[in-house]
């Protein structure tokens, strides 16, 4: 079958599923999302990571006199495994109620509003509670845009 064939054929599919009311999906599907939105998550956190270092942020914090760095390791795990186990909480819960999706939208975004807390209150110098304060805003708008994106694949 030639390209020009094919090509056709797959048109005139589509032209049939519309006719019949057939509704394509438009959102992304749960792993897609998971990976899509960790990987996201991760990489603008370590580009925030990097303008911090890069501007002179001290990048430590202060916990009861012990010294704690701030690491590329530390916060690619920051950023990852909260971001897929709320994500994939929540997708499971929407096979049961789909309502969960939106749901852990408010509730991840007010989770990452109320982490900020953690960084404004560490002591540690402006450069690095800038940076960890947008850290944990950008995990919050990677659950609810990832979740989003999902949701409107229902």
């Amino acid at each position: 079958m030639s390209s020009s064939t094919a090509s056709r054929s797959a048109s005139r599919s589509v032209r049939a599923d519309a006719a019949r009311g057939a509704k394509a999906p438009t959102g992304a599907a749960w792993w897609k999302v998971l990976v899509g939105g960790a990987v996201g998550a991760a990489v603008v956190n370590l580009v925030v990571l990097a303008v911090a270092a890069l501007s002179g942020a001290s990048l430590v914090i202060d916990d009861a006199g012990t010294e704690h760095p701030i690491t590329v390791g530390g916060v690619v795990g920051a950023s990852v495994v909260p971001l897929v186990v709320g994500l994939g909480a929540a997708l499971l819960l929407a096979l049961w109620k789909p309502v969960f999706l939106r749901i852990a939208q408010y509730v991840g975004g007010g989770l990452a509003l109320l982490s900020v807390a953690g960084p404004l209150s560490s002591g540690a110098d402006g450069g690095t509670v800038a940076a960890l304060t947008v850290m944990h805003l950008t995990l919050g708008v990677a659950v609810v845009a990832a979740l989003e994106l999902h949701r409107r694949n229902r």
